[in-house]
């Protein structure tokens, strides 16, 4: 009676042990299967660990990842993957029982757990400890550069930066990811380094270093096959550093790119927010009033909502309003670091109040246009107006004794080269779409062509055959031949 009492205790577990088991279980397998990944040197294996471990990031407890730490560090066969495990239970702070060792711990896997605790680290606001994890997790990256590395490493970085952006220190991770960058290419190291290409734009842009930025893209080459989510992000930067270079087009091009790479799902809508604010203010620098159905978009229409009135503003030519828009919002446009490029568009405002005055009136004078556009005198009106005829903003003439202004004759834009850009601009377009789609296809493997030369064998073996047996058919004499012959 007295031995079942103490079974029965010795058996009984609180809930919280039987999770803390369950998800070191889980973790265990997740690992296992990271494993399978290294031996078969897949990177898809390990893209789906890394999958199934994000997923359990909330409920991966310290305690729980120290002991699956330990239990590796006793199998370490490599000093720094050993240094590195050690210091992930360091900045942990925990000490777990002692554990069965378990196999060998390959840098994929010391890797993958220090990220595991680096999540927890930075979930725990333990900044300090997670940035000198970070350290030593690169330090293992640099010397352990191959193919089933590459997926790992990437998150490794940006996890890096992240800590270093969050404590304001952005500026100290440069020369790391600078010096890896070099490393990752030379080493073939392809998601790596599109990670670090746009980590590295985003430390430039955060202190507006835009020429060492531009210098950086003219001397490195984006992977063509990079993910979707690292090169949507790289054409968001690449699209701000060429808007404030004065590259419109480009910029226009890029942005436009980066919102349809990226996922339209409320994961992303922050993402598509802060592309689109940059791309609305490119439209109007280019002269262009963006679609009012963007500004329609749930996820868009009240972040996108003082732009919404800035584009207004623009369109009608009201200088006014215009500053009246910046003056409101003008802490929003700070924040969203907007405020460059919105100073810019006072010449376009002025430039549309001119073109909506030469549609208007046939003939005007310059005094009523530094009314219209509220300008200080007739001269600003003058050589504004002079400027808007050079630039090809209208069509029209200045007479200087009279002081007036007189618009040319509205011609049939079918008659001019207007269509044939637009058409132009549409084709580029459709055939830049239709590259992407045959590069993103996925062909099969090459095991079906064993069994191609297989039938192809098969056929020609019929083919010989049945000719063998036309032989055969005309080798003797046949029964005309016999019935011919004489007796």
């Amino acid at each position: 009676m007295s031995n079942n009492a103490a079974t029965s205790m010795e058996v009984e577990v609180s809930p919280e042990q039987k999770q803390a088991e369950t998800r070191r279980i889980i973790l265990e397998g997740i690992i296992k299967f990271l494993q399978r990944g290294i031996a078969a040197a897949e990177t898809h294996y390990i893209y789906r660990a890394l999958r199934t471990a994000f997923s359990l990031r909330k409920r991966l407890q310290p305690d729980v990842i120290a002991e699956v730490i330990a239990a590796y560090n006793a199998s370490a066969n490599s000093q720094s993957v050993a240094a590195c495990l050690k210091s992930a239970l360091a900045q942990l702070q925990q000490n777990p029982a002692e554990h069965p060792a378990a196999g060998v711990c390959e840098p994929e896997v010391c890797l993958f757990l220090g990220l595991l605790a680096m999540l927890c680290l930075l979930d725990n606001k333990q900044l300090e400890r997670g940035a000198e994890l970070a350290d030593v997790l690169v330090g293992v990256v640099s010397s352990a550069q191959r193919r089933t590395v590459d997926p790992i490493a990437s998150r490794v970085f940006f996890y890096y930066s992240r800590f270093f952006e969050i404590a304001d220190r952005l500026s100290d991770a440069r020369p790391a990811l600078l010096s890896a960058l070099q490393a990752a290419t030379l080493a073939g190291m392809k998601e790596t380094k599109a990670m670090l290409l746009t980590l590295l734009l985003r430390n430039y842009l955060h202190y507006k270093l835009y020429d060492q930025a531009e210098r950086l893209t003219a001397k490195s080459s984006f992977p063509a096959d990079a993910p979707n989510n690292l090169l949507a992000r790289y054409l968001y930067y690449m699209g701000h550093i060429e808007a404030v270079q004065l590259n419109y087009s480009q910029a226009q091009t890029h942005l436009l790119e980066a919102t349809r790479k990226a996922p339209s799902n409320a994961a992303t809508a922050g993402f598509q927010q802060t592309v689109h604010k940059i791309y609305v203010i490119v439209e109007l620098l280019m002269g262009n009033i963006p679609d009012r159905s963007l500004f329609r978009v749930p996820t868009l229409k009240k972040p996108l909502q003082p732009y919404l009135e800035l584009t207004q503003a623009v369109r009608v030519g009201d200088l006014n309003k215009f500053q009246e828009v910046v003056g409101k919002y003008q802490d929003r446009f700070l924040q969203d670091n907007v405020l460059v490029l919105i100073q810019r568009l006072r010449h376009n405002v002025i430039k549309a109040g001119i073109r909506s005055i030469s549609i208007a009136y046939s003939r005007i004078s310059l005094r009523d246009i530094c009314l219209k556009l509220h300008l200080d005198s007739e001269e600003d009106a003058e050589y504004i107006v002079a400027k808007a005829i050079r630039d090809g903003v209208i069509d029209a003439t200045i007479d200087h004794e009279k002081g007036s202004v007189q618009s040319a004759e509205v011609h049939n834009v079918y008659e001019t080269s207007d269509p044939q850009y637009a058409f132009d601009k549409r084709i580029a377009f459709c055939l830049s779409l239709y590259n992407d789609s045959v590069k993103s296809m996925r062909y099969p493997g090459s095991d079906h062509r064993k069994e191609l030369a297989s039938a192809i064998e098969a056929i020609k073996r019929e083919r010989e055959l049945a000719q063998e047996l036309e032989n055969d058919d005309y080798d003797g004499d046949s029964d005309e031949d016999v019935m011919d012959e004489g007796p």
